[in-house]
């Protein structure tokens, strides 16, 4: 099965209420652990690399990896998102590596720290979507600014500086037509996200669900969204670690989440912790061993498991044989004639 249209993959996941992972890779490892995560659910699935993945493994490097994943699993529909682009040159030079979706994230300037102005956003975001979708690729936009700093990218905070306005949200999805929107509602990157388990107070899930009924046809996409969960957060620690601390999104939310408009869920941290958490354990206990494979196999196995938890809690296990892949270039025609514009003036017609 060939590369599929990320918005195919929302609009079918709206279809069947449930979300769908988007899991980040800088690695061979981490691309082949998460398909094994989709052969296991059968599951369809985002793979996503952020700028700071695609220096590191040099961009031609993880595209032939991606593009093998899809070769080897014919029947496992994965779409290829540039997370958080920081310029329309960004997300331009992914499409023509063959992306099928790109983040535009204006809602930092380019040197994403510093949050940008609103009119800042629309602009750039809209000339991302007018060339995107000319192609047929998919665009996430995003409108207020999580915490945190991950990759080098974000503005830090806890998260709660900068919460998405629901009417900007409707604004902004009106003027870029954006075929996703990543909102801000107290999340961070990384893996210090919460000192304690969060509640209503730094979780704004009320602001999400005012979003998703004045915007039912965006999906909506929630962002630092690994729940760190403690006994990742153990295993590092008994093997050398130092990690203090700390909770991360709650799954009950996320699925609350998703009963309200959101389809993707982007996932890193909780990998990053399985994968770190094996590599240490057969150090600590094995040190005499020296060959990547004896480490890199548990870590893979370690990411693998994770993954396969969040397809099946996220829903979208058993789903990925539900529907025939969209040529891109037909993608490309439902934009131009409208049918799949998802400005919110349209919303009552539909």
């Amino acid at each position: 099965m060939p590369l599929v249209s990320m918005r195919q993959l929302l609009d079918e996941a709206a279809k069947g209420g449930y979300g769908v992972g988007a899991f980040n890779v800088n690695d061979m490892e981490q691309i082949q652990a998460i398909m094994m995560a989709a052969q296991q659910t059968k599951s369809p699935v985002i793979v996503q690399a952020s700028r700071g993945a695609r220096q590191f493994a040099n961009d031609l490097y993880l595209f032939r990896l991606i593009e093998a994943a899809a070769e080897l699993n014919p029947e496992i529909p994965i779409a290829m998102h540039q997370d958080h682009g920081n310029s329309f040159e960004t997300c331009k030079s992914a499409i023509a590596l063959g992306y099928t979706s790109v983040m535009m994230d204006g809602s930092l300037k380019e040197d994403g720290k510093t949050p940008s102005t609103f009119e800042e956003n629309v602009e750039v975001t809209r000339k991302v979507v007018d060339y995107a979708h000319e192609r047929g690729v998919t665009v996430e936009g995003e409108i207020g600014v999580l915490g945190g700093v991950e990759d080098g990218h974000g503005a830090g905070g806890t998260g709660l500086e900068h919460i998405t306005d629901p009417d900007q949200a409707v604004e902004f999805a009106e003027r870029t037509g954006v075929d996703a929107l990543a909102i801000a509602i107290g999340t961070s990157h990384g893996a210090y996200k919460f000192t304690k388990k969060p509640d209503g107070s730094v979780l704004k899930m009320d602001v999400l669900i005012a979003i998703h009924k004045r915007l039912p046809l965006t999906h909506l996409v929630m962002h630092g969204s690994s729940s760190v969960p403690k006994d990742l957060q153990d295993i590092i620690n008994q093997y050398g670690g130092k990690l203090k601390q700390t909770w991360g999104v709650p799954i009950e939310e996320i699925q609350l989440g998703i009963r309200n408009g959101v389809r993707k869920i982007n996932v890193d941290t909780d990998n990053r912790l399985a994968i770190t958490g094996a590599i240490r354990k057969v150090f600590a206990e094995t040190p005499e061993k020296f060959d990547p494979r004896d480490y890199m196999k548990p870590a893979r196995e370690a990411m693998a498991k994770v993954v396969a938890e969040r397809m099946t809690e996220f829903g979208q296990a058993g789903h990925a044989g539900d529907y025939k892949p969209i040529a891109i270039t037909e993608i490309a025609k439902g934009y131009a004639d409208g049918s799949l514009d998802t400005r919110p003036s349209l919303t009552a017609s539909r």
